[in-house]
C-alpha cells in the first residue's frame, strides 16, 4: 500500500474544487481502482494551496493522475504546480 501526499494549487474556490473531487462519479473512479482519499483541505494561510491524501496500491494514484490531467484540470487544479510525495508501508 503506498499513502500519496498531493500539494497543489486551485484557480478556482476551494468550494468549487471540492465539490467535483467528491461527487459520485471521482468517488466511483477512486473506487473502481481502490483509491481511498483520507484527507482534502485547503491551506491557512493560502486559500489557492491544497493539500489532498490517499491511500492506494502503489503507483495507483500517480497512474490515475497521468491518465486523467484534463479532467483534473478542469476542476480548477493547476497541474503544474503538482508536488507529489508517495510513501510506501514497507
Amino acid at each position: 500500500m503506498e499513502t500519496t501526499i498531493w500539494t497543489f494549487n486551485l484557480n478556482v474556490p476551494f468550494a468549487t474544487w471540492a465539490a467535483i473531487y467528491d461527487s459520485e462519479d471521482v468517488a466511483k473512479m477512486h473506487e473502481a481502482v481502490g483509491i481511498k482519499s483520507i484527507f482534502r483541505g485547503i491551506s491557512k494561510d493560502d486559500p489557492s494551496k491544497i493539500c489532498a491524501i490517499q491511500q492506494a496500491p502503489i503507483g495507483v494514484a500517480q497512474k490515475i493522475f497521468e491518465d486523467n490531467k484534463e479532467m483534473i484540470r478542469s476542476s480548477g487544479h493547476i497541474i503544474e504546480s503538482t508536488v507529489i510525495r508517495a510513501y510506501s508501508d514497507h
